[in-house]
């Protein structure tokens, strides 16, 4: 295939039999998102927290921009990082399928594990009261430390494969996860099963469309994709902007405005989401492709650690957008 996930664009997952010379890693700089000021005031017990759906949207606003950017990060600065000569039997073998859905479902395990942890320190137990204030310091430390774990990740790892890094990214992107979700389930209760399974509906239906061959990744579709990215990024951080200055006091700024279609009111965020569903799902095609070349073409068996993180990436994203999505359509209740 001509152009696939740029995390599996090298040598490595291209060659066979010819090597290639270590690529040493550019000396890149990222600039990470922080916590939206506007939460600052708002402490309980000396620890910020969400006292209304509008400041939970706004809390969703910049993780779900912050998941956007981590996304868009590992899917452009990974390009050449496989830079390195065929596995050999120093290497303990080859990239197989079985071995990636293993270490896949073990980062996830951690995701699971972690997630119950932020969950019950968002929310003070297992239950969640209705309209409840939920502790904002697990998903702060988790979306932060998430993303500058991602970013360690796609800098720092092009000679050398640490999976140490990336179960501890899996645990803090646990720990976000299972913070927001409390959060949101507090003032918009059964979002959470809901946007659980149409996370779980849509890796389902893209993974059994592309083991089909009903969908593969094409330069076109790509270049689109990565110019959508770059439009939805900048979208999102003009959003926060005009949230943290105040300009857009609604709950999920640009996104709560209302378009007329046909007679009926749309809000401007379920027709952006729909787009970046849309976009996360041909994310997941990437990741997928990106796989398969890596098996075909005899990718040394450690760089399945780099598949798995790129498919986590990608459901976290696809998640936080989902659950966004649903509380918009439900609005305030």
């Amino acid at each position: 295939m001509a152009l696939r996930n740029p995390i599996f664009s090298n040598s490595a997952f291209q060659e066979r039999n010819a090597p290639a010379v270590p690529v040493a890693p550019a000396g890149a700089q990222t600039t990470g998102l922080v916590p939206p000021p506007a939460q600052a005031g708002y402490t309980l017990n000396g620890q910020p927290y969400a006292p209304n759906p509008q400041a939970a949207g706004q809390n969703a606003q910049w993780a779900a921009s912050q998941q956007a950017a981590q996304n868009a990060a590992v899917q452009a600065n990974l390009e050449g990082m496989y830079a390195a000569p065929p596995a050999s039997a120093i290497d303990h073998g080859r990239m197989t399928y079985e071995d990636t859905i293993w270490k896949t479902a073990a980062l996830f395990g951690v995701l699971l594990v972690t997630a119950v942890v932020g969950w019950v320190w968002a929310a003070g137990g297992i239950d969640v009261t209705y309209r409840q204030p939920t502790n904002m310091v697990p998903w702060m430390l988790g979306a932060l430390g998430g993303f500058v774990l991602a970013m360690v990740v796609t800098f720092t790892s092009r000679k050398k494969v640490r999976p140490a890094l990336i179960f501890a990214y899996a645990a803090l992107e646990g720990l976000f996860i299972g913070a927001i979700s409390a959060t949101f389930e507090a003032f918009w209760p059964g979002v959470v099963m809901q946007a659980t399974l149409a996370t779980i509906a849509v890796v389902g239906v893209t993974l059994a469309l592309f083991a089909s061959g009903k969908i593969r990744a094409s330069k076109r579709a790509t270049k689109i994709f990565l110019i959508a990215m770059v439009g939805y990024l900048v979208f999102s951080l003009l959003n926060l902007i005009l949230m943290w200055t105040g300009v857009l006091r609604e709950g999920f700024g640009m996104y709560s405005a209302t378009l007329n279609i046909a007679g009926f009111g749309v809000p401007l965020g379920l027709i952006i989401g729909v787009l970046v569903v849309i976009m996360a799902a041909y994310s997941l095609v990437l990741d997928f492709d990106g796989i398969q070349q890596g098996v075909r073409n005899g990718a040394p068996r450690n760089l399945a650690w780099y598949a798995a993180f790129g498919v986590m990436v990608t459901v976290v994203w696809l998640y936080v957008e989902i659950l966004r999505i649903i509380a918009i359509a439900r609005g305030n209740e």
